[in-house]
């Protein structure tokens, strides 16, 4: 009997991407033959969680969105750790085999949420889960003027009052500041050059 042969890791891969491809050009050919094409303007909108979409898609974005969203991933695949951990407190077989798998896996959970909570202490305090940061920083400046005089000027109305807005009467006062110029329809003359221009004759 001749050797058989065997596949590389290499080429192991290679069959395993080449059938990924081959089975996801299938399904997207397979979609075109049997879907429906019915296109709609309310089909073609953008899907906004059920609620009509208004304005351009270009606007700016809060960046605490990413925040609560790392946060909110790094509680959702702690569940993940806890299901096999809760298979293996529960289960009778591996308790009767010895009973200091239960207490182990008691104290190492124990262990896995208390630095989950943690983590999230620290970024409670550090005040990312505030989406309106409510205690704004104060700035100190070392004068020696007491705030009430601030506070009186602020009070005062009189000193900033706003003039009401007039396209007629801001017309006239710009207007008013910029005098026309007389036209003149003369020509003025050309000047004639103050000098002479003198030419030394050269020498024989």
């Amino acid at each position: 009997m001749g050797e058989v042969a065997q596949i590389s890791e290499f080429g192991k891969i290679l069959i395993f991407l080449i059938i990924g491809i081959v089975m996801t050009g299938a399904a997207f050919f397979a979609n075109k033959l049997v879907a429906p094409n019915n296109p709609n303007p309310e089909k073609l909108t953008s899907y906004e969680c059920g609620e009509e979409p208004t304005g351009s898609a270009w606007l700016p974005f809060n960046s605490r969105f990413y925040v609560i969203a790392l946060i909110f991933l790094l509680f959702d695949v702690e569940m993940m750790f806890i299901f096999p951990w809760a298979t293996v407190f529960s289960s009778k077989e591996i308790a009767a085999v010895d009973s200091r798998w239960t207490a182990l896996s008691l104290i190492e959970m124990f262990v896995f949420v208390g630095i989950l909570i943690l983590g999230l202490v620290y970024v409670w305090v550090k005040g990312d889960l505030e989406w309106i940061k409510a205690s704004p920083v104060i700035p100190a400046v070392d004068v020696k003027i007491p705030s009430s005089v601030y506070e009186k000027l602020n009070l005062e109305q009189s000193a900033f009052k706003v003039k009401p807005f007039s396209i007629q009467t801001e017309r006239a006062a710009l207007t008013s500041a910029t005098p026309s110029e007389p036209a003149t329809d003369t020509v003025t003359a050309s000047k004639r050059p103050m000098f002479k221009p003198a030419f030394k004759k050269a020498s024989e």
